[in-house]
Formats: structure tokens, sequence, C-alpha cells
């Protein structure tokens, strides 16, 4: 058996060195062995190991009980999140739920307009801008007919004018 693994060992070290290199290293490791086999390590005296096994027993229960603890931190933190999770989300759901009887809409246009047959004049900004876009209306079909409808060449200036004036009052409102 031992010549089978010096033989083993021999092959390994030829794969790293020559082979006398080789021959060398088995040679130092054997050595090495008769020398341990020759010198034994003395043995740990009875009572030593008595002390030692003591207090691990002493200790484990201390690591188990530390360990079991983080162990239920962890889970209960992690709960404490879900649950956290769970409300929040149950209350923005809530909140998106319409009540028996209760419309949700948009809200960009006041419920009385918005339910009124005349939008146009119930909403006073609305109700201007219509007024001002069938005015210049009626001046480019006079423009367009020939008709003379203001001071001749400052009509198409006047209109220019009114027209940036409704644009910007628009986007503004």
């Amino acid at each position: 058996m031992e010549d089978r693994n010096q033989e083993n060992l021999r092959e390994l070290f030829e794969k790293f060195f020559d082979a006398e290199q080789a021959e060398r290293c088995v040679e130092d490791i054997q050595k090495a062995e008769r020398i341990f086999r020759e010198h034994p390590a003395p043995e740990p005296d009875d009572m030593l190991i008595a002390n030692i096994k003591a207090e691990i027993a002493l200790r484990l229960p201390a690591a188990r009980a530390h360990r079991v603890r983080r162990i239920i931190y962890e889970v209960v933190g992690a709960a404490a999140a879900i649950l956290i999770v769970a409300a929040l989300s149950l209350q923005l759901f809530e909140k998106d739920v319409p009540q028996n009887g209760e419309f949700v809409y948009a809200s960009l246009i006041p419920t009385a307009i918005w339910e009124s047959d005349d939008i146009a004049a119930d909403d006073e900004d609305l109700a201007v801008f219509t007024a001002q876009i069938e005015q210049i209306e009626d001046e480019v079909l006079a423009l367009q007919s020939g008709e003379e409808v203001g001071n001749g060449d400052s009509t198409l200036v006047e209109l220019e004018m009114e027209l940036i004036e409704i644009n910007s009052d628009f986007w503004k409102g």
C-alpha cells in the first residue's frame, strides 16, 4: 500500500518537475513522515479535554439562542414591512373606489358647465373667446368679399393683433 502511495506521489511530482527533482521531493516527504513517526506529538491531558468540552457545552445554548433571536427579529421586521405596504395599498385603493351613487369624473370643466346644454354661454372665458373668434371670422369674410371694415391697410394688422391676443389669452387661461 505504501509503495502504491509513493508511486502516485512520484507521478504527481513528475507532472510539475523533471524525474530527478520528483524523486527528491518524494524522498523529502518520506523523511518527514519518518520524523513524525519517531517523534509523536504529546496527547492532551484528559482534564484539558474535559474543560474544553464543558466550555463548548456552556456556549452552545447561548449561540443557539442568539441565532434564534436574530431569525425572529428578521421575520418580525419582514412581516412588519409587508403589513405596512399592504395597509398603504389598501388605503390607496379605497380612495380610488367610488362609493354607492358617487360618480368619478375628470374635473377640468366645472360640473354646472358640463351638465349645461350651452357650454359656450355658461363659461365666461369660453364665451369671450367664441365672440372674438366670430368677430374675426366676420372681418375675414368681409375682407374676402371686398367690403371695407376698418381703415383700409390697418385692418389686416388689427386682425393679426387680435388673433395674437386671443392666442396668448387662450394659453394663459
